[in-house]
């Protein structure tokens, strides 16, 4: 039953990634209303909601784009900084959202940065423990234990992601139709966008889940 349910999540993201792709290949060919690239875009928003000292920078690669909250910058993949799309200005708008989350306090946010290390620790560590744990489950249970133990710690990082995903696509979304850089023929084309790309993060903490779900049965059928 986990392999089936392991093959159908596998099909599913791949899924999700094509559409993905897909999504933000076509919305990359329709231009902003106002004519402004993501670099543009994002500084617009910071400076709308008042921060000032935040940085907007180009980062190399596809979909690399992240908000840093440890040096306060806004990171745009190459071609979200400079494209004029609706696509671009998604993107640029959803990563100010988490600017925003970070200037405002919001708890998720604040408890997703606080498990960093924990998960960094984790991730290192996880995979070995577990196979230890898998081999000598007979001879030393506890290992099993302590590798379904580190890999809990990344199931709940992937679950309290989704909170801060989705609330920094809604504030993107809104602020993106009040500030004109959609139209209300475009508005739902940068929904659909930053849909797309919250959908990955579904998928990702379900795949987690489901993930912890056997180990534990490995553990179980042990004792």
């Amino acid at each position: 039953m986990y392999w089936i349910l392991f093959i159908g999540i596998a099909l599913v993201s791949y899924l999700v990634q094509a559409n993905l792709n897909r999504k933000f290949e076509k919305y990359g060919r329709i231009p902003t209303d106002n004519g402004m690239s993501g670099r543009e875009v994002a500084e617009k928003m910071l400076h709308d909601n008042g921060i000032y000292d935040v940085r907007v920078i180009s980062t190399p690669g596809r979909l690399t784009d992240h908000y840093n909250p440890a040096d306060k910058t806004v990171n745009l993949s190459e071609d979200v900084y400079n494209e004029r799309s609706i696509a671009a200005a998604a993107v640029a708008a959803h990563e100010c959202g988490h600017a925003v989350q970070h200037a405002t306090a919001y708890g998720p946010l604040g408890l997703r940065s606080a498990l960093v290390p924990v998960v960094s620790f984790a991730g290192t560590w996880v995979t070995w423990v577990i196979l230890a744990g898998i081999f000598l489950i007979n001879v030393f249970p506890v290992i099993m234990l302590a590798g379904i133990g580190l890999f809990a710690c990344t199931t709940l990082f992937s679950f309290i992601t989704l909170p801060v995903e989705i609330n920094a696509s809604k504030r993107a979304t809104e602020w993106l139709s009040r500030a004109g850089i959609v139209s209300p023929r475009t508005y739902p084309y940068a929904v659909e966008a930053l849909k797309s790309a919250a959908y990955t993060y579904v998928v990702a903490a379900l795949s987690s889940l489901a993930t912890l779900v056997y180990y534990i049965m490995i553990y179980s059928r042990r004792n």
